[in-house]
């Protein structure tokens, strides 16, 4: 891991809008979502889409911070999925992770809304409410 914390620090010099420990999740994350593949019947690791990189991050989120997901993004400066694709491709450009040639920045803007991955899973439900 420290070899991994010595690679982001020309990233972060280069690009400060994002908190070290964000992409030290993004890269737990990818970890999560290659786990989470492989326990799905892949055989060996693989190239993870955009999309199954942000539900790994959904998923990873909700088992390490819970209800206090968006508090810590917003913390680390992600508010958005876009901003988990600026940290996958500046890792990419600092050839700490790969990509295809149709892999593309773009493919994280049209992840979820925070709010819906992060806050309603915690919410109280409406039935709930109604009887108090």
């Amino acid at each position: 891991m420290a070899e991994f914390d010595s690679l982001l620090t020309p990233v972060l010099e280069q690009d400060p809008r994002y908190a070290r420990a964000a992409y030290h999740f993004v890269r737990e994350a990818l970890d999560h979502a290659q786990t989470r593949l492989q326990k799905a019947g892949e055989d060996r690791p693989r190239h993870v889409s955009a999309q199954e990189l942000l539900e790994g991050i959904r998923e990873y989120a909700l088992t390490q911070f819970g209800p206090m997901s968006c508090l810590v993004f917003d913390e680390w400066g992600v508010r958005t999925c876009a901003d988990f694709g600026e940290i996958v491709f500046n890792m990419i450009e600092a050839q700490i992770l790969s990509k295809t040639e149709a892999d593309s920045r773009d493919d994280f803007r049209n992840g979820f809304d925070f709010v819906e991955a992060f806050r309603r899973p915690f919410a109280p439900q409406q039935a709930e409410l109604s009887r108090g």
